[in-house]
């Protein structure tokens, strides 16, 4: 097999843990590069620097590794907007920190946001499940905001939650698309004033 240009070289003894993180790391290099289908575990091996056995004794297989990247930065937006939701008790700041955190994640090094919103493997049912729980976490913690702060019902607070969260990744992944035609601070402003706008509506209580 040709070496790959960014190839790492091979012969270096890590941590398990930071082997770990090197093979991921190649890995969502080719797979955000290729796609799923396309990636080869021996073009991540040689991208790693590193032998198909010793990717084979990390991962099982390909889909285990993609699931482990995916668990990853999956998280990671789960994660993002978990802070960005505390990072404040005014309310209209929590959305525009809301809404800023999808643009932050589609716009991170790496285009990490692939493996979350745009996987080959949509209809695996392991992926899927990844997935959707994703969004679900980011709908219910900010429903509980909304919940405590409205008078809606549960199902009403958890219905405008992943309304939240459906502008707000399909905003940011549009603007990402348009090659950020809009500065990124302006795209994130109104799409948080667009759902302020909304959201602000219901009374709080008293």
């Amino acid at each position: 097999m040709t070496t790959t240009p960014d190839a790492r070289p091979r012969g270096t003894r890590l941590p398990r843990m930071a082997r770990r993180r090197q093979l991921l790391g190649a890995a969502q290099e080719v797979f955000v590069a290729q796609g799923y289908h396309a990636a080869a575990m021996d073009e991540i091996a040689e991208r790693a620097g590193v032998s198909k056995p010793v990717l084979y004794q990390h991962f099982p297989g390909k889909l285990e590794l993609y699931l482990a990247l995916l668990d990853e930065h999956a998280e990671g937006l789960v994660s993002t907007v978990r802070d960005a939701l505390a990072s404040t008790t005014d309310n209209k700041l929590r959305v525009h920190a809301s809404m800023q955190a999808f643009f932050d994640f589609v716009s991170g090094d790496g285009e990490a946001y692939r493996l979350v919103f745009e996987s080959d493997l949509r209809n695996v049912a392991q992926v899927r499940a990844r997935v959707e729980r994703a969004n679900h976490k980011c709908a219910e913690m900010i429903a509980k905001v909304i919940q405590e702060d409205t008078q809606a019902p549960v199902d009403e607070a958890y219905l405008l939650g992943m309304g939240l969260v459906g502008m707000a990744e399909v905003s940011a992944r549009y603007w990402l698309s348009q090659q950020k035609s809009i500065p990124k601070e302006t795209a994130e402003n109104v799409i948080a004033r667009l759902a302020w706008r909304g959201i602000s509506g219901f009374p709080r209580t008293p």
